[in-house]
């Protein structure tokens, strides 16, 4: 049983961690009533809804501290002079400061995720550089000496580039045995957003690793109207023997048109997956029964680099090489290529910093105390 003068931590801990458990049930019914029933509705940085998980340690804390504050309090005097010597502890008031700012830091978190509702229409003035990525979808990228594969890395890469080419206009080309026109080249990156999702193995027919063909096809999507500055940029690991890739480069080269690569893998090399229906059923044998082993083949890619004038860079789990690309293309000329509309989202992340601002405000002036001790009878639990 609580002393006079200090915290009820018994009913405060029974109330904190309702409030807890009816804001994580109101916040996920929220979130899955918006998913369904409203399409428009999305987080710009989802991977910031990992910070919410601080809430449930930020109550144990906090019922923790009631805790010590009370053996404190007992050190400090007898159990008979605790409420003189400690008037107006307040349990009530405790809880409800600490719910109001434990509240507001959730808002808060919400409203850096970046909320958005709706759409507008945007204009953007295009400015830059035309660039079509090349990228290897043959078997060989599911290798997983790069985690979580080749591939996944491979799509990141290209996710970091579509993000950072503000301005200019993007074009992919996909390959394996064969090449194909994925996406032509456009200023708009929602739409090569969503070519993302799509890219994998199963776009062509024909295995292989034809780096030659997709230069060739990479180099037909520029158009007379384009950029003063062209680029190609080839994602792959490099097992070309299909043709001459080199001569691609040089062709590319003459028509003022830089190639550069980004090595996908490592020389050790791992095995290729064989996946039937999604799930893994072994690794891909050759004809004498061994398991293949895919390796980066580094040397092919620095060569196609060199013909082609540009710059070979090797990708590692933690660093695509986009950065290094980037600064490249930034120091060719720019043209102004058109003004373009496309639709956009509605930022409402403003609703939920509002409220944040308020829950914390109150928060922060409310104190811990009470002075009017006939408050009490409104406050059965009150200290």
């Amino acid at each position: 049983m609580n002393t006079t003068g200090t915290y009820r931590t018994g009913r405060m801990a029974f109330a904190v961690l309702a409030a807890e458990t009816a804001a994580w049930a109101a916040g996920l019914a929220f979130w899955f009533t918006a998913a369904q029933y409203l399409p428009q509705f999305r987080v710009q940085r989802p991977e910031v809804l990992w910070a919410l998980l601080a809430g449930p340690l930020l109550v144990l804390l906090y019922l923790l501290g009631l805790r010590r504050k009370n053996r404190a309090l007992h050190r400090f005097s007898s159990v008979a002079l605790i409420g003189a010597m400690v008037p107006g502890v307040s349990s009530w008031r405790s809880a409800v400061k600490f719910l109001l700012l434990r509240h507001g830091f959730s808002f808060a978190v919400f409203a850096l995720a970046g909320p958005q509702m709706g759409t507008r229409l945007e204009e953007i003035t295009a400015k830059g550089v035309d660039v079509v990525v090349a990228l290897d979808v043959s078997n060989s990228m599911l290798a997983a000496d790069l985690q979580p594969d080749r591939m996944e890395v491979a799509k990141r890469a290209l996710e970091q580039l579509v993000d950072r080419m503000s301005g200019d206009r993007l074009g992919i080309v996909v390959f394996a045995g064969e090449a194909y026109t994925q996406l032509p080249i456009t200023a708009d990156r929602t739409a090569a957003k969503i070519f993302l999702g799509t890219l994998g193995p199963n776009l062509v027919r024909t295995q292989g690793t034809a780096i030659g063909a997709a230069i060739d096809q990479a180099r037909k999507c520029f158009g007379p109207d384009g950029a003063k500055g062209k680029a190609i940029i080839v994602i792959s690991d490099g097992e070309g023997f299909e043709d001459d890739a080199e001569a691609a480069a040089r062709r590319a080269a003459a028509d003022g048109i830089l190639v550069h690569t980004i090595g996908m893998g490592t020389p050790q090399g791992a095995p290729i997956p064989v996946k039937v229906g999604g799930r893994m059923a072994g690794y891909k044998k050759d004809k004498q029964g061994q398991t293949v082993i895919t390796k980066l083949n580094p040397g092919m890619l620095l060569r196609i680099a060199e013909a082609g004038g540009g710059e070979y860079v090797q990708a590692t789990a933690v660093d695509a090489g986009v950065n290094t690309l980037i600064s490249k293309l930034r120091q060719m000329d720019q043209s102004n290529l058109g003004t373009y509309a496309f639709a956009g989202h509605e930022d409402r992340y403003q609703y939920f910093l509002l409220a944040a601002c308020a829950l914390i405000a109150l928060g922060s002036f409310m104190g811990e105390r009470t002075a009017n001790k006939q408050w009490n009878l409104f406050a059965p639990w009150n200290a």
